[in-house]
């Protein structure tokens, strides 16, 4: 009798045993892990970001870290490993930061560059006499802290600029970035143009004259509205061509849209392409404006994804922003964005899988 019970309790306990291996794998088989699932899509915008404008996207050793006009102190930093789940970590560039005792307010459109074992981070603020003009920070982190590295650019003239942007190209450094509309009237018009020059190598001065790259002048980009807008720039070289995307139309606008224009340097003559905005609203499904984008990889490097804004109310477009990204793709020279979307779409390449809570 005794060895019947000492059996009969083995049989039960070799059975608990293989339900638990089996309810172990069958968690694995249908992905529910610790009380979240796990999915393999992801729906713009993404993690229920607000309140920002310009989204910039830095992949670095593996992480990813996102930048936006996004705070009147300075500039926030987001983090994530696979470019769909965002935490937040703080401001990245604090005004507030003695070293960086500079800018009256308005800071906008970070982007951070890694050159020569060091972040640089572009951005425009507004000076006490009004002006916005362009400096560049640097860090030895992309968390920050970032510190004023350059004064700056174009001080003592008469215009405002915003939106800069690093190229990197070889052992050359080229920056653009956009002459505001708010003080450049031509003609009658207040007119936003985007332009060039290549930085001397410790990115603190310009090593040329800055050159025009693009003025509104596609039907697209309302050129004969009083206020027209060529901003947000964002260079790329792809094999021998280099491709600059930028955005036309008011910020607030539901029509703001991205196109690009081609050169065979960076110092142009640059062309835009014909077929712009290569992005643009779709109300049908709730988007607007989306814009200032710029440009990143998947995990494993295999896709390209743009980065980019749209407005959190599609039907009251405002400063008011989130953050979207869509597969972008080269098709025989051509840039093709597959969106905007909004519905569920694969993730990157290189993702498996996202845990989400239930």
């Amino acid at each position: 009798m005794k060895k019947f019970f000492s059996n009969k309790i083995a049989i039960i306990l070799l059975f608990t045993l293989n339900i638990g291996v089996l309810s172990t794998a069958s968690c694995k088989k249908n992905q529910v892990v610790s009380g979240n699932d796990t999915i393999k899509t992801f729906t713009n915008p993404l993690g229920g970001i607000t309140n920002i404008g310009d989204p910039y996207i830095l992949k670095y050793n593996h992480h990813y870290y996102m930048y936006a006009t996004s705070s009147p102190d300075g500039f926030k930093v987001w983090q994530s490993d696979n470019l769909i789940d965002w935490t937040i970590n703080g401001l990245a560039f604090d005004k507030n930061n003695p070293a960086n005792n500079w800018g009256n307010g308005n800071f906008w459109a970070p982007e951070v560059k890694f050159i020569n074992g060091k972040f640089y981070m572009t951005y425009s603020a507004r000076m006490t006499n009004g002006k916005m003009k362009v400096r560049i920070a640097a860090s030895d982190s992309p968390l920050g802290p970032f510190i004023n590295w350059s004064e700056p650019f174009l001080l003592d003239d008469d215009y405002s600029y915003i939106d800069a942007d690093l190229l990197p190209d070889g052992d050359k450094i080229f920056m653009f970035f956009t002459k505001d509309c708010s003080l450049n009237i031509i003609n009658g018009k207040h007119v936003s143009q985007i332009y060039v020059a290549e930085l001397n190598k410790d990115l603190k001065s310009f090593a040329t004259i800055p050159v025009l790259v693009t003025t509104p002048d596609q039907a697209w980009e309302s050129p004969n509205n009083d206020w027209i807008w060529n901003e947000g720039s964002f260079a790329m070289k792809h094999e021998n061509t280099y491709y600059l995307m930028y955005s036309a139309n008011v910020y607030n606008g539901q029509d703001y849209s991205v196109g690009y224009a081609t050169s065979a340097n960076p110092l142009g003559p640059w062309k835009k392409y014909a077929g712009n905005p290569i992005l643009k609203k779709n109300m049908a499904i709730g988007v607007s404006g989306p814009g200032h984008n710029s440009v990143t990889t998947s995990p494993d490097d295999k896709e390209m994804f743009i980065v980019y804004h749209t407005h959190t109310f599609p039907d009251k477009p405002s400063g008011n922003r989130n953050l979207c990204i869509d597969r972008m793709v080269f098709e025989n020279g051509i840039i093709k964005v597959i969106g905007p979307t909004r519905s569920p779409q694969p993730l990157p390449g290189g993702v498996n899988y996202r845990l989400v809570s239930k």
